[in-house]
């Protein structure tokens, strides 16, 4: 790994506005005019944030579907002494977001890389959520296939943090939904058009949030869903599930029974742990519950 030498020109990794263009600071305003080109996921959005604020400088798409053949091309740019910015759509760039890797090569080859701080939708939906932040996890966008998406939730489950995640209005009531199904009881906020006119955090249970999002049709807005962090009884319950059934069948069934699982959930877990059919442990827990 070599050092950066002053000679060489500069990757600026900027943090654009995700809503507010009031948000751009006089720093990413001065970094945006200073560059020489300025690499961006969608020039027409980016076009929009410069003509906004008087800036004339050279727009070139690099986003997730060109950025592998364009990385060569500005390290070339950056040894010759150009100053290049890279930006996102909105929010910081690098945050799941390509960028990362044209960090990563920029550092791996000695030249100057630097981060002009600018709006996060991962902090700043955090923040207004209200949920604890000591600990944290963020995933991005969940898997769209409902069968991946409550597999990866089933993982993320046992993560002893406050979880964020990016959504589609389009999608967010189902995924609410799901959330429901394998963490019930949790605390979860649902923040959209962050820093715009008409931001709103709306906080409840995951079930009560999917009601409510299904009655009022197709949101606006990108979406971002905050999940409180699971309660040690949740953690402990779950890192028991995860080891494998202490006890006979009847007698996980009465235990979960008596935490509150959910039935489908708990004939779900079972079925897995014992390697028996679902229908089956289903029917045993229904019976042991009457």
């Amino acid at each position: 790994m070599g050092e950066a030498s002053e000679s060489t020109g500069l990757l600026s990794v900027v943090g654009t506005p995700i809503g507010n263009l009031r948000d751009a600071s006089p720093r990413v305003l001065d970094t945006l005019a200073a560059a020489d080109v300025v690499l961006c996921e969608d020039t027409r959005v980016t076009g929009r944030l410069m003509s906004a604020f008087g800036l004339h400088v050279r727009l070139e798409r690099c986003d997730e579907n060109v950025m592998a053949e364009k990385v060569e091309r500005v390290l070339e740019r950056l040894a010759a002494g150009e100053r290049v910015a890279f930006v996102s759509d909105a929010g910081m760039p690098g945050v799941s977001d390509p960028g990362q890797r044209l960090v990563d090569a920029a550092l791996d080859a000695g030249l100057r890389v630097e981060v002009v701080p600018g709006p996060s939708a991962v902090t700043c939906a955090l923040v207004a959520s209200g949920l604890a932040s000591e600990h944290f996890f963020f995933e991005g966008f969940l898997p769209r296939r409902p069968g991946a998406q409550r597999s990866r939730l089933e993982e993320l489950a046992a993560v002893p943090g406050t979880l964020v995640v990016y959504e589609s209005p389009r999608r967010a009531a189902e995924t609410l939904a799901r959330i429901a199904e394998v963490m019930p009881g949790r605390r979860v906020a649902l923040v959209r058009e962050l820093t715009k006119l008409h931001e709103e955090v709306v906080r409840g249970e995951a079930a009560e949030l999917a009601e409510l999002v299904a009655a009022r049709g197709e949101l606006r807005g990108e979406c971002v869903i905050v999940i409180a962090a699971p309660d040690a009884g949740e953690l402990e319950q779950r890192r028991a599930a995860a080891a494998g059934p202490g006890g006979t069948l009847e007698e996980e069934i009465a235990a979960g029974l008596a935490a509150g699982e959910p039935k489908s959930a708990l004939a779900k877990r079972l079925a897995k742990s014992f390697s028996l059919p679902r229908a089956e442990v289903y029917d045993k827990v229904l019976a042991a519950a009457r």
